[in-house]
């Protein structure tokens, strides 16, 4: 297995003078221009004396700037710890005490934030941590109590005498073989009592970077563009939205703010991604709003019964929407993951051949545990193409009938949680195969099909298992909802239901007829479920359900 570091370096000697990363609507670096970047990163590590193995945080939206710390991180031998910008101040604060981080890089929001609530003097009080760095200008912005203070000016001064006949491809050494080491403490939450930072060895970026240049080759003469909206601090962002595109020669443009649609169908618009990656939820919001309720019109319905007519019809809604994200996703397509899609819209982006293909995983396997490319996919399917470096079990007495957890173990799963051996401990069985926390059954070719989440499972007053996901999937393709949620109350099964304010308004009909409408469409699918799985009540809810920063809702808040 190569070090994507190893990659990193090729790649930035081999496209050294042209477009690397961009800032979405400001500034470009090339590759020698991030490398020299990251040189100049590595001494101010050397003026704070980071060594090996030590831990730096990053806290910043996504930025050329983030990528460029998180290099200079880890080819310096260093530990990057990713925090989402979405944390309060508080949780950064206290994550970055936990994490042991000796360095901290912010961006001026997150300063302000930290500024805000008067976090600030409370850094200097924390035994590792030496400095809070200005992640643009590599200055130092708070000494946190340490005699070093680094100005912008002395990086510029040591980097011209280090580099005195200039910097050169040959000056560039990021390379790595220390696949084992630590890479990456990823904490994908920042409220709990005991939040879990997954350390991820080198091996486990490696082993995601190798993995997607098989299944998604990219000749990096085409030099293709992409739109990265994904959270860099997430590990699905970070080996996919970044690293592996990066090594692909793609010329990536960040969206630094949050994606709202108006601003983000510009940026596609500008920036006509060849390849584009996002979560379930922007894809949804666009097909349910403009394509379904388009193709469910009786007219529609009609003339997609007639083979010749509905070929046609069907090439003009994939142009249509192709066109909607800037009109070049042609062939790479649209790259899905976070979370599954939902059932409606899974068929029809099949039935009209939308480019597309979906990914399973979660942060402690770097992401990626297995994958459908665009010709085949399907959001229950996890098994087909794996991860080489991965092996799939069920637990489970009968696992081609009876649920079980699906477990794993291989090269890119996690060797833990920093500082936790009670949770390293609870995710592990005893013969070493990690606990997905996901249920799912096998069947006799070795597919898995996703169940649903064990902690989601709702356990009956007789003993039966229900699947929530399973019952969202069905209320979510009615024609008036945005999102729902099913829950278990005292021994009843009750769907929580959100409204779509612009399906509503399309069919022309008042609020209240929407909702009459869709509580007796949700109380009809009992005919459509098991006895044991009915929903008992419907309850209509106003506002939308709370997310995560990867737009999962909040299950907790809603039991």
């Amino acid at each position: 297995m190569k070090h994507y570091l190893t990659c990193v370096e090729e790649t930035i000697k081999k496209h050294w003078d042209s477009p690397a990363i961009s800032n979405y609507g400001a500034n470009t670096y090339t590759y020698a221009q991030i490398a020299e970047q990251i040189s100049k990163l590595h001494i101010l590590f050397d003026k704070y004396k980071i060594e090996k193995g030590e831990h730096v945080a990053i806290c910043a939206r996504n930025s050329a700037e983030w990528c460029i710390a998180f290099f200079a991180i880890t080819s310096y031998g260093a530990v990057a710890v990713p925090l989402l910008p979405d944390f309060l101040p508080q949780n950064i604060a206290d994550l970055t005490k936990l994490s042991d981080s000796r360095l901290l890089f912010v961006d001026k929001n997150i300063l302000a934030a930290l500024t805000r609530d008067n976090l600030l003097g409370s850094f200097a009080e924390f035994d590792k941590l030496n400095g809070i760095i200005d992640i643009v200008k590599y200055g130092t912005i708070d000494s946190c109590g340490c005699e070093v203070k680094v100005l912008p000016e002395e990086i510029e001064a040591a980097f011209a005498t280090r580099f005195p006949k200039g910097f050169t491809p040959a000056d560039v050494k990021l390379a790595s073989d220390e696949l084992d080491k630590i890479n990456v403490i990823s904490y994908t939450s920042g409220t709990s009592s005991s939040p879990k930072g997954v350390m991820l060895p080198a091996k486990s970026l490696s082993g995601n970077l190798e993995q997607a240049r098989k299944l998604v080759p990219i000749d990096e003469n085409d030099k293709i563009t992409s739109l990265s909206i994904l959270p860099l601090a997430h590990i699905f962002g970070l080996a996919f939205d970044f690293i592996f595109l990066f090594c692909s020669a793609c010329h990536i443009h960040i969206f630094t703010e949050r994606p709202v649609p108006v601003r983000l169908l510009k940026a596609l618009s500008d920036v006509k991604p060849a390849i584009f990656l996002t979560v379930p939820l922007l894809v949804e919001k666009i097909f349910r709003s403009k394509v379904i309720p388009t193709l469910n019109k009786p007219v529609m319905k009609f003339l997609t019964a007639i083979p010749w007519v509905r070929q046609a019809i069907f090439k003009k809604v994939r142009s249509k929407i192709l066109d909607v994200f800037g009109g070049n996703l042609g062939k790479f397509g649209f790259f899905i993951g976070g979370a599954a899609i939902s059932r409606d819209v899974d068929k029809v982006m099949q039935r009209i051949k939308i480019p597309y293909a979906v990914g399973y995983g979660m942060t402690e396997c770097g992401p990626l545990i297995s994958y459908k490319g665009w010709a085949h996919p399907t959001i229950k399917n996890v098994g087909g193409v794996t991860s080489p470096t991965l092996e799939f079990r069920i637990d489970s007495d009968a696992p081609s009938r009876i649920p079980g957890e699906i477990q794993v173990r291989g090269d890119v799963v996690t060797t833990g949680y920093y500082k936790n051996e009670e949770a390293t401990k609870a995710s592990f069985t005893t013969d070493g195969w990690l606990k997905t926390g996901d249920m799912g059954i096998q069947d006799r070719t070795g597919t898995v099909y996703i169940k649903g989440r064990c902690k989601n499972m709702i356990l009956t007053g007789s003993g039966q298992n229900i699947y929530p996901e399973e019952i969202e999937d069905l209320i979510n393709q009615l024609p008036y909802v945005l999102e729902s949620l099913v829950v278990g109350r005292k021994h009843s099964i009750i769907a929580l239901v959100v409204l779509n304010p612009d399906a509503v308004k399309a069919a022309g009909i008042s609020e209240a007829e929407a909702q009459e409408a869709t509580e007796k469409a949700v109380l009809a699918l009992n005919e459509k479920l098991p006895v044991y799985s009915q929903i008992s009540r419907c309850e209509m809810r106003r506002e939308p359900f709370e997310k995560t920063p990867k737009l999962s809702i909040k299950r907790f808040m809603y039991n």
